[in-house]
C-alpha cells in the first residue's frame, strides 16, 4: 500500500515549532481569528462516563482552524515578499483560511484548487477573498493544483504558503492548544486531533508538551488515510500509494518532512477510525447536538470508542477541526454510517420466474421491521429464476443473521454482496 521516497534529510533539531513563537503568534491573530470555546459536552461525557470536552473550531471564522496557520505565515512574510503575493494549493478549509488572511491584510493571493472541487467551496474562497483573491481550477486532483501552484510560485517569486509543512502554519495552529490550555480549569488527561499532513497535531502537542507534560497526545487519523501513522511505523516518511478520500480534510497520500519529526517525537499514539465511524458519529452530532462537523472535524470524537475503556473517569478534550460539510454528502454520510453498524445489506437475489414470488419473499422471509429500499429488477430472458439487486435496511445489527436463516429455510437463492468490494462497489 506504501511506497518509499528518497527524500532531503531534515535536521529534526530546526524543524520544531516554538513555544515562545506560538504565543506571538497568537498576539498576532488577536481580532483575526475567534478565541472559540470549549465546551463540555454531557451527552458524549455520560457515554463514556468521563468528562469529554469539545474545543469548537468548526466556530472559527472560516468554519475551521485553517486561518490561524495561513494568516500568522503572512503576518511574518516582509513587505517585500507580501507585495509579490501568496500562493496556495487547496480543495477545502486552507483555501478559505487565505483568503480570509488575504482579504484582511489587503494582499494578493492565488488560489489553486482542482476542477473537482464542489462549487459551493469555491464560492466560499471567493466569499471571503473578495478582490484580493484569484482562483485557478486546474487539474482533477489536489495533486495536480499543487503542482501547477508551485510551478507558479517559480516563475513568479510568490511565497507558497503551505497547508501544513511550515513551522509558521504549525505556530499558528498551535495557538488552538494555547486556547485549551488556558481555557481548562482542569487538569487535561487527553486530547484527542485529527491529523491529516499533520500541521495541527504538530502544534496543539509543542504546546501541551511543555506547559501539561502529562496530557496524553492522541493523534487520529482515517482507516483509508493512514499516512502519518504509516510514517511513524515506518520510521520516515512514505508516500500512500491509495487513499479513501472521503475524510477529505484529512486524507493526504504523504505527510510533511517538519510534522513528521514533530509528531513521531510528541504523540503517545496514532489511533485510525473507519470512515464509517465517522459518518455515524457526524449524524449523531447533528441529531443531538446541532452540530455540523465535517469528517474531518468529526474524527476526534469518532476514536472515543476506541478509548472507552481507559478514559473513564478522565478529562478529555476533542478537537472539532472544521463545519465546512457539504449539504450534498448527507446521503452518502447516511449510508456508509449504515454500512459500518451493519444495518444496511445487499444482495443478488434470484427470485423464482412465477406469479407471488415476491410478494411470499415480503411476507414470509422480511422482518416485521426489515425495509427494503432498493429493489432493481428486469426480466430479459426465459430461465427459472431472475436476479434482483435488493438492498435492506434493519432496525437493530441483530436482526442480520435471522434473515440470513429466513432466506435459506425459504430456499431463496442469494449471493451477499456487503463482503465482496469490487462487486459492490460496481452494483450500488
Amino acid at each position: 500500500m506504501a511506497s518509499t521516497d528518497t527524500v532531503d534529510t531534515v535536521d529534526p533539531f530546526s524543524a520544531f515549532p516554538d513555544l515562545d513563537n506560538i504565543f506571538q503568534a497568537a498576539d498576532r491573530l488577536r481580532g483575526v481569528a475567534t478565541h472559540t470555546p470549549l465546551q463540555e459536552n454531557i451527552n458524549l461525557s455520560d457515554r463514556y462516563q468521563a468528562n469529554i470536552f469539545l474545543k469548537r473550531e468548526d466556530l472559527q471564522v472560516v468554519r475551521s482552524y485553517k486561518i490561524r496557520g495561513a494568516y500568522n505565515k503572512m503576518a511574518s512574510l516582509s513587505s517585500e515578499a507580501l507585495a509579490k503575493g501568496v500562493v496556495c494549493a487547496s480543495a477545502g478549509n486552507h483555501a478559505q483560511g487565505l483568503a480570509y488572511a488575504c482579504r484582511k491584510m489587503a494582499v494578493t493571493g492565488i488560489i489553486f484548487m482542482p476542477t473537482t472541487t464542489p462549487a459551493q467551496k469555491v464560492k466560499q474562497v471567493r466569499m471571503f477573498g473578495k478582490e484580493f483573491v484569484e482562483i485557478v481550477l486546474t487539474g482533477d486532483t489536489y495533486d495536480d493544483a499543487y503542482h501547477a501552484a508551485v510551478e507558479y510560485v517559480n516563475t513568479h517569486d510568490s511565497t507558497f504558503v503551505h497547508p501544513f509543512d511550515d513551522l509558521q502554519v504549525m505556530e499558528g495552529q498551535g495557538t488552538v492548544g494555547l486556547e485549551i490550555f488556558k481555557d481548562a480549569n482542569f487538569r487535561i488527561d487527553y486530547i484527542l486531533m485529527a491529523i491529516g499532513g499533520g500541521g495541527l497535531a504538530s502544534g496543539v502537542s509543542t504546546v501541551f508538551k511543555q506547559l501539561s507534560p502529562k496530557t496524553k497526545l492522541i493523534g487520529v487519523e482515517p482507516l483509508g488515510s493512514p499516512t502519518m501513522k504509516a510514517s511513524v511505523d515506518a520510521g520516515h516518511v512514505i508516500t500512500l500509494d491509495e487513499i479513501d478520500k472521503f475524510v477529505d480534510g484529512a486524507a493526504v497520500k504523504r505527510a510533511g518532512e517538519m510534522t513528521f519529526e514533530v509528531c513521531r517525537r510528541n504523540l503517545d499514539r496514532i489511533i485510525l477510525v473507519p470512515e464509517g465511524k465517522v459518518c455515524t458519529t457526524i449524524l449523531n452530532l447533528y441529531n443531538e447536538e446541532a452540530i455540523v462537523a465535517e469528517p474531518a472535524g468529526a474524527l476526534s470524537i469518532a476514536a472515543l470508542d476506541f478509548l472507552k475503556d481507559e478514559i473513564k473517569g478522565k478529562n478529555v478534550v476533542c478537537l472539532v477541526g472544521g463545519g465546512n460539510n457539504d449539504i450534498t454528502r448527507t446521503e452518502e454520510i447516511k449510508e456508509r454510517s449504515l454500512l459500518y453498524e451493519g444495518l444496511k445489506h445487499y444482495f443478488i437475489i434470484r427470485f423464482p420466474q412465477r406469479s407471488g414470488a415476491f410478494r411470499e419473499f415480503l411476507s414470509d422471509v422480511l422482518g416485521p421491521t426489515d425495509d427494503i429500499t432498493l429493489f432493481e429488477y428486469s426480466k430479459k430472458t426465459n430461465r427459472e429464476r431472475g436476479p434482483a439487486l435488493v438492498g435492506v435496511e434493519l432496525k437493530a445489527k441483530a436482526d442480520f443473521e435471522p434473515l440470513l436463516a429466513r432466506m435459506r429455510d425459504a430456499r431463496i437463492a442469494f449471493e451477499y454482496l456487503n463482503d465482496k468490494p469490487d462487486l459492490f462497489e460496481f452494483l450500488i
